[in-house]
């Protein structure tokens, strides 16, 4: 790297600007110019991760987070109403990080990249003495190296002939296959096209000229987008560009938001898209892992409904690591899964083996309730790459399977060209697809119960009523249109499951007939007549020992 090249830390503002369809308040990336260390100056990249958010009084917190409430997008806040599982609307993660804290950070001359309030913590670029000064200061907890992202190559590209009209398919072109294999046909004729929905994609970059892209009428439909390779607001193709930068990232879109019919239509093409670039191709430094967890945040902050990812994350975490806790790109999903955001990541394309003692993951395919995809052909056979579980304390991922090898993708590199490519980043895209439409059939559903229905779907847990031992296909192939299908009657906690929990739920709210039911108890009224009594003990019990 050339000395004195200047790049940009992250912050974010509210703004008073028009978002693009959905009439909101967007939040958008503000960026603070620092100049990056050279190789010269001995610096390294690292979390600094603060003790607490520098307020100190209850009364104090509790107020910071009501102001928040007040300015928070609305969008967002009304996706929190429907799906957060977390106690509250917000809590102490949602609150900025200290600006004295940052401050006393900057004294010691190291450089702030990026701030993360959900992890609490700024990313930094510093020497070892600057390191060693972070480490002394009191509003420190710890300090630890970045993790860059791990290489996902797609494999097996290969261009499809033109044959100068449409492909031989029906409306969905050469996409037919890869999306019948996942019911999404078949949910797209019930209306479930992904109107009304906003998808968040995390990838490369994003050129966005392709006819599938472009079809009259119907272009893709981008809410807003940000930079952080480049720090600015262009995830297009770019003057400077390694040629590679923008191939992965529009790619994995098409899957999704492509609309040419006849010829390829994605998954979920009425969709509307936040499109972060914060993998820099070029790189082999661990840069990526800030710009990861910020633009999570800023999802987020921007109300989208589902989040996805065909990136991965190892470098120095070992798979002992893959708890469900310690990667920080991990603990970034669990906080986004618990506000709401369904997302989805792929598992990874180290192989696998039949040794369920033995794991190929990567961070955050090990996030507790992400959904960690895997790969099949379109025969449904699992792809020799497809990573496997478990986790490192024990759960089951890969969890769900669509097609990554040899998929159907939009050519990045010509306007009016096909290719087909596989990896579990292709399969991922696919699982996303599915995941909207079941969220745009569900709106109230929690994450957990998203998860509980599409994992059901799956074609080994239809046959088994389990998922596969050795961790390598999950619960198999996904049916959206099944999942869309599931009754929740009963899960009265809304964790996916109808149990003794539930009663649990049920009996703190009884009250008798005709004692009309509100707030958290409205929804124990399950014979739908005003009041809690024993007729909804009754509904409870039959959907209790229906699902036994």
């Amino acid at each position: 790297m050339m000395p004195g090249h200047i790049c940009f830390a992250i912050a974010f503002v509210i703004i008073a600007a028009a978002g693009a369809s959905t009439g909101e308040v967007p939040i958008k990336a503000d960026r603070v110019e620092i100049r990056e260390p050279t190789e010269e100056l001995n610096s390294s990249y690292y979390w600094v991760f603060f003790r607490d958010k520098g307020i100190v009084e209850p009364e104090a917190m509790q107020a910071a987070l009501s102001e928040l409430e007040q300015v928070y997008p609305a969008r967002a806040v009304a996706r929190r109403r429907l799906r957060r599982t977390a106690p509250g609307l917000f809590d102490a993660r949602d609150l900025p990080v200290s600006q004295a804290y940052v401050a006393q950070v900057r004294a010691t001359g190291a450089q702030v990249r990026v701030t993360a309030r959900w992890v609490n913590a700024v990313s930094v670029a510093a020497t070892h003495d600057q390191r060693r000064a972070i480490e002394g200061l009191s509003c420190v907890e710890r300090v630890q190296p970045l993790a860059h992202t791990a290489p996902f190559e797609m494999r097996d590209v290969r261009e499809v002939p033109q044959d100068g009209g449409e492909s031989t398919a029906d409306f969905y072109g050469y996409a037919s296959e890869q999306l019948h294999q996942i019911g999404i046909p078949s949910a797209h004729s019930a209306g479930y096209t992904g109107e009304g929905m906003i998808i968040g994609v995390l990838d490369t970059g994003f050129h966005r000229s392709h006819e599938a892209y472009t079809h009259s009428g119907h272009a893709i439909d981008v809410l807003g987008e940000y930079d952080w390779v480049r720090g600015d607001g262009n995830t297009q193709k770019e003057q400077g560009d390694d040629p590679w930068q923008h191939w992965h990232g529009t790619a994995i879109l098409g899957e999704i938001a492509a609309y040419k019919p006849n010829v390829y239509v994605g998954g979920a093409y009425d969709a509307a898209f936040y499109l972060a670039k914060t993998e820099d191709v070029t790189r082999e430094v661990p840069l990526e892992e800030d710009f990861y967890v910020a633009a999570l945040e800023w999802f987020e902050q921007n109300g989208v409904d589902v989040a996805t990812s065909s990136l991965g994350y190892i470098d120095w975490y070992t798979q002992e690591d893959l708890d469900g806790r310690t990667a920080v790109t991990t603990i970034g999903v669990n906080v986004a899964t618990e506000n709401g955001v369904a997302c989805c990541t792929a598992a990874g394309n180290a192989g696998h083996d039949r040794d369920p003692r033995t794991s190929h993951l990567i961070a955050p395919a090990d996030a507790f309730d992400v959904f960690t995809c895997g790969a099949v052909n379109v025969y449904g056979e699992t792809s020799g790459f497809s990573s496997d579980g478990p986790t490192a304390d024990g759960r089951v991922k890969p969890e769900a399977m669509a097609c990554g090898d040899v998929t159907y993708l939009i050519n990045p590199d010509d306007d009016r060209g096909y290719t087909t490519g596989s990896g579990t980043s292709c399969s991922t895209p696919l699982v996303a697809s599915a995941v909207t439409l079941l969220v745009q059939a569900h709106p109230d559903w929690t994450v957990a119960q998203l998860r509980s229905a599409l994992l059901r779907s799956g074609s080994i847990y239809r046959a088994t009523g389990s998922y596969d031992p050795y961790s390598i296909e999950g619960f198999g192939i996904i049916d959206v249109w099944r999942a869309i299908e599931t009754d929740f009657t009963g899960d009265l906690d809304r964790d996916g499951d109808t149990d003794l929990a539930d009663h649990a739920v049920l009996a703190a709210c009884l009250a008798g007939p005709g004692v009309e039911v509100g707030g958290e108890c409205a929804r124990t009224d399950l014979d739908l007549d005003g009041d809690a009594d024993l007729h909804d003990w009754a509904a409870l019990q039959n959907a209790y020992w229906g699902e036994r």
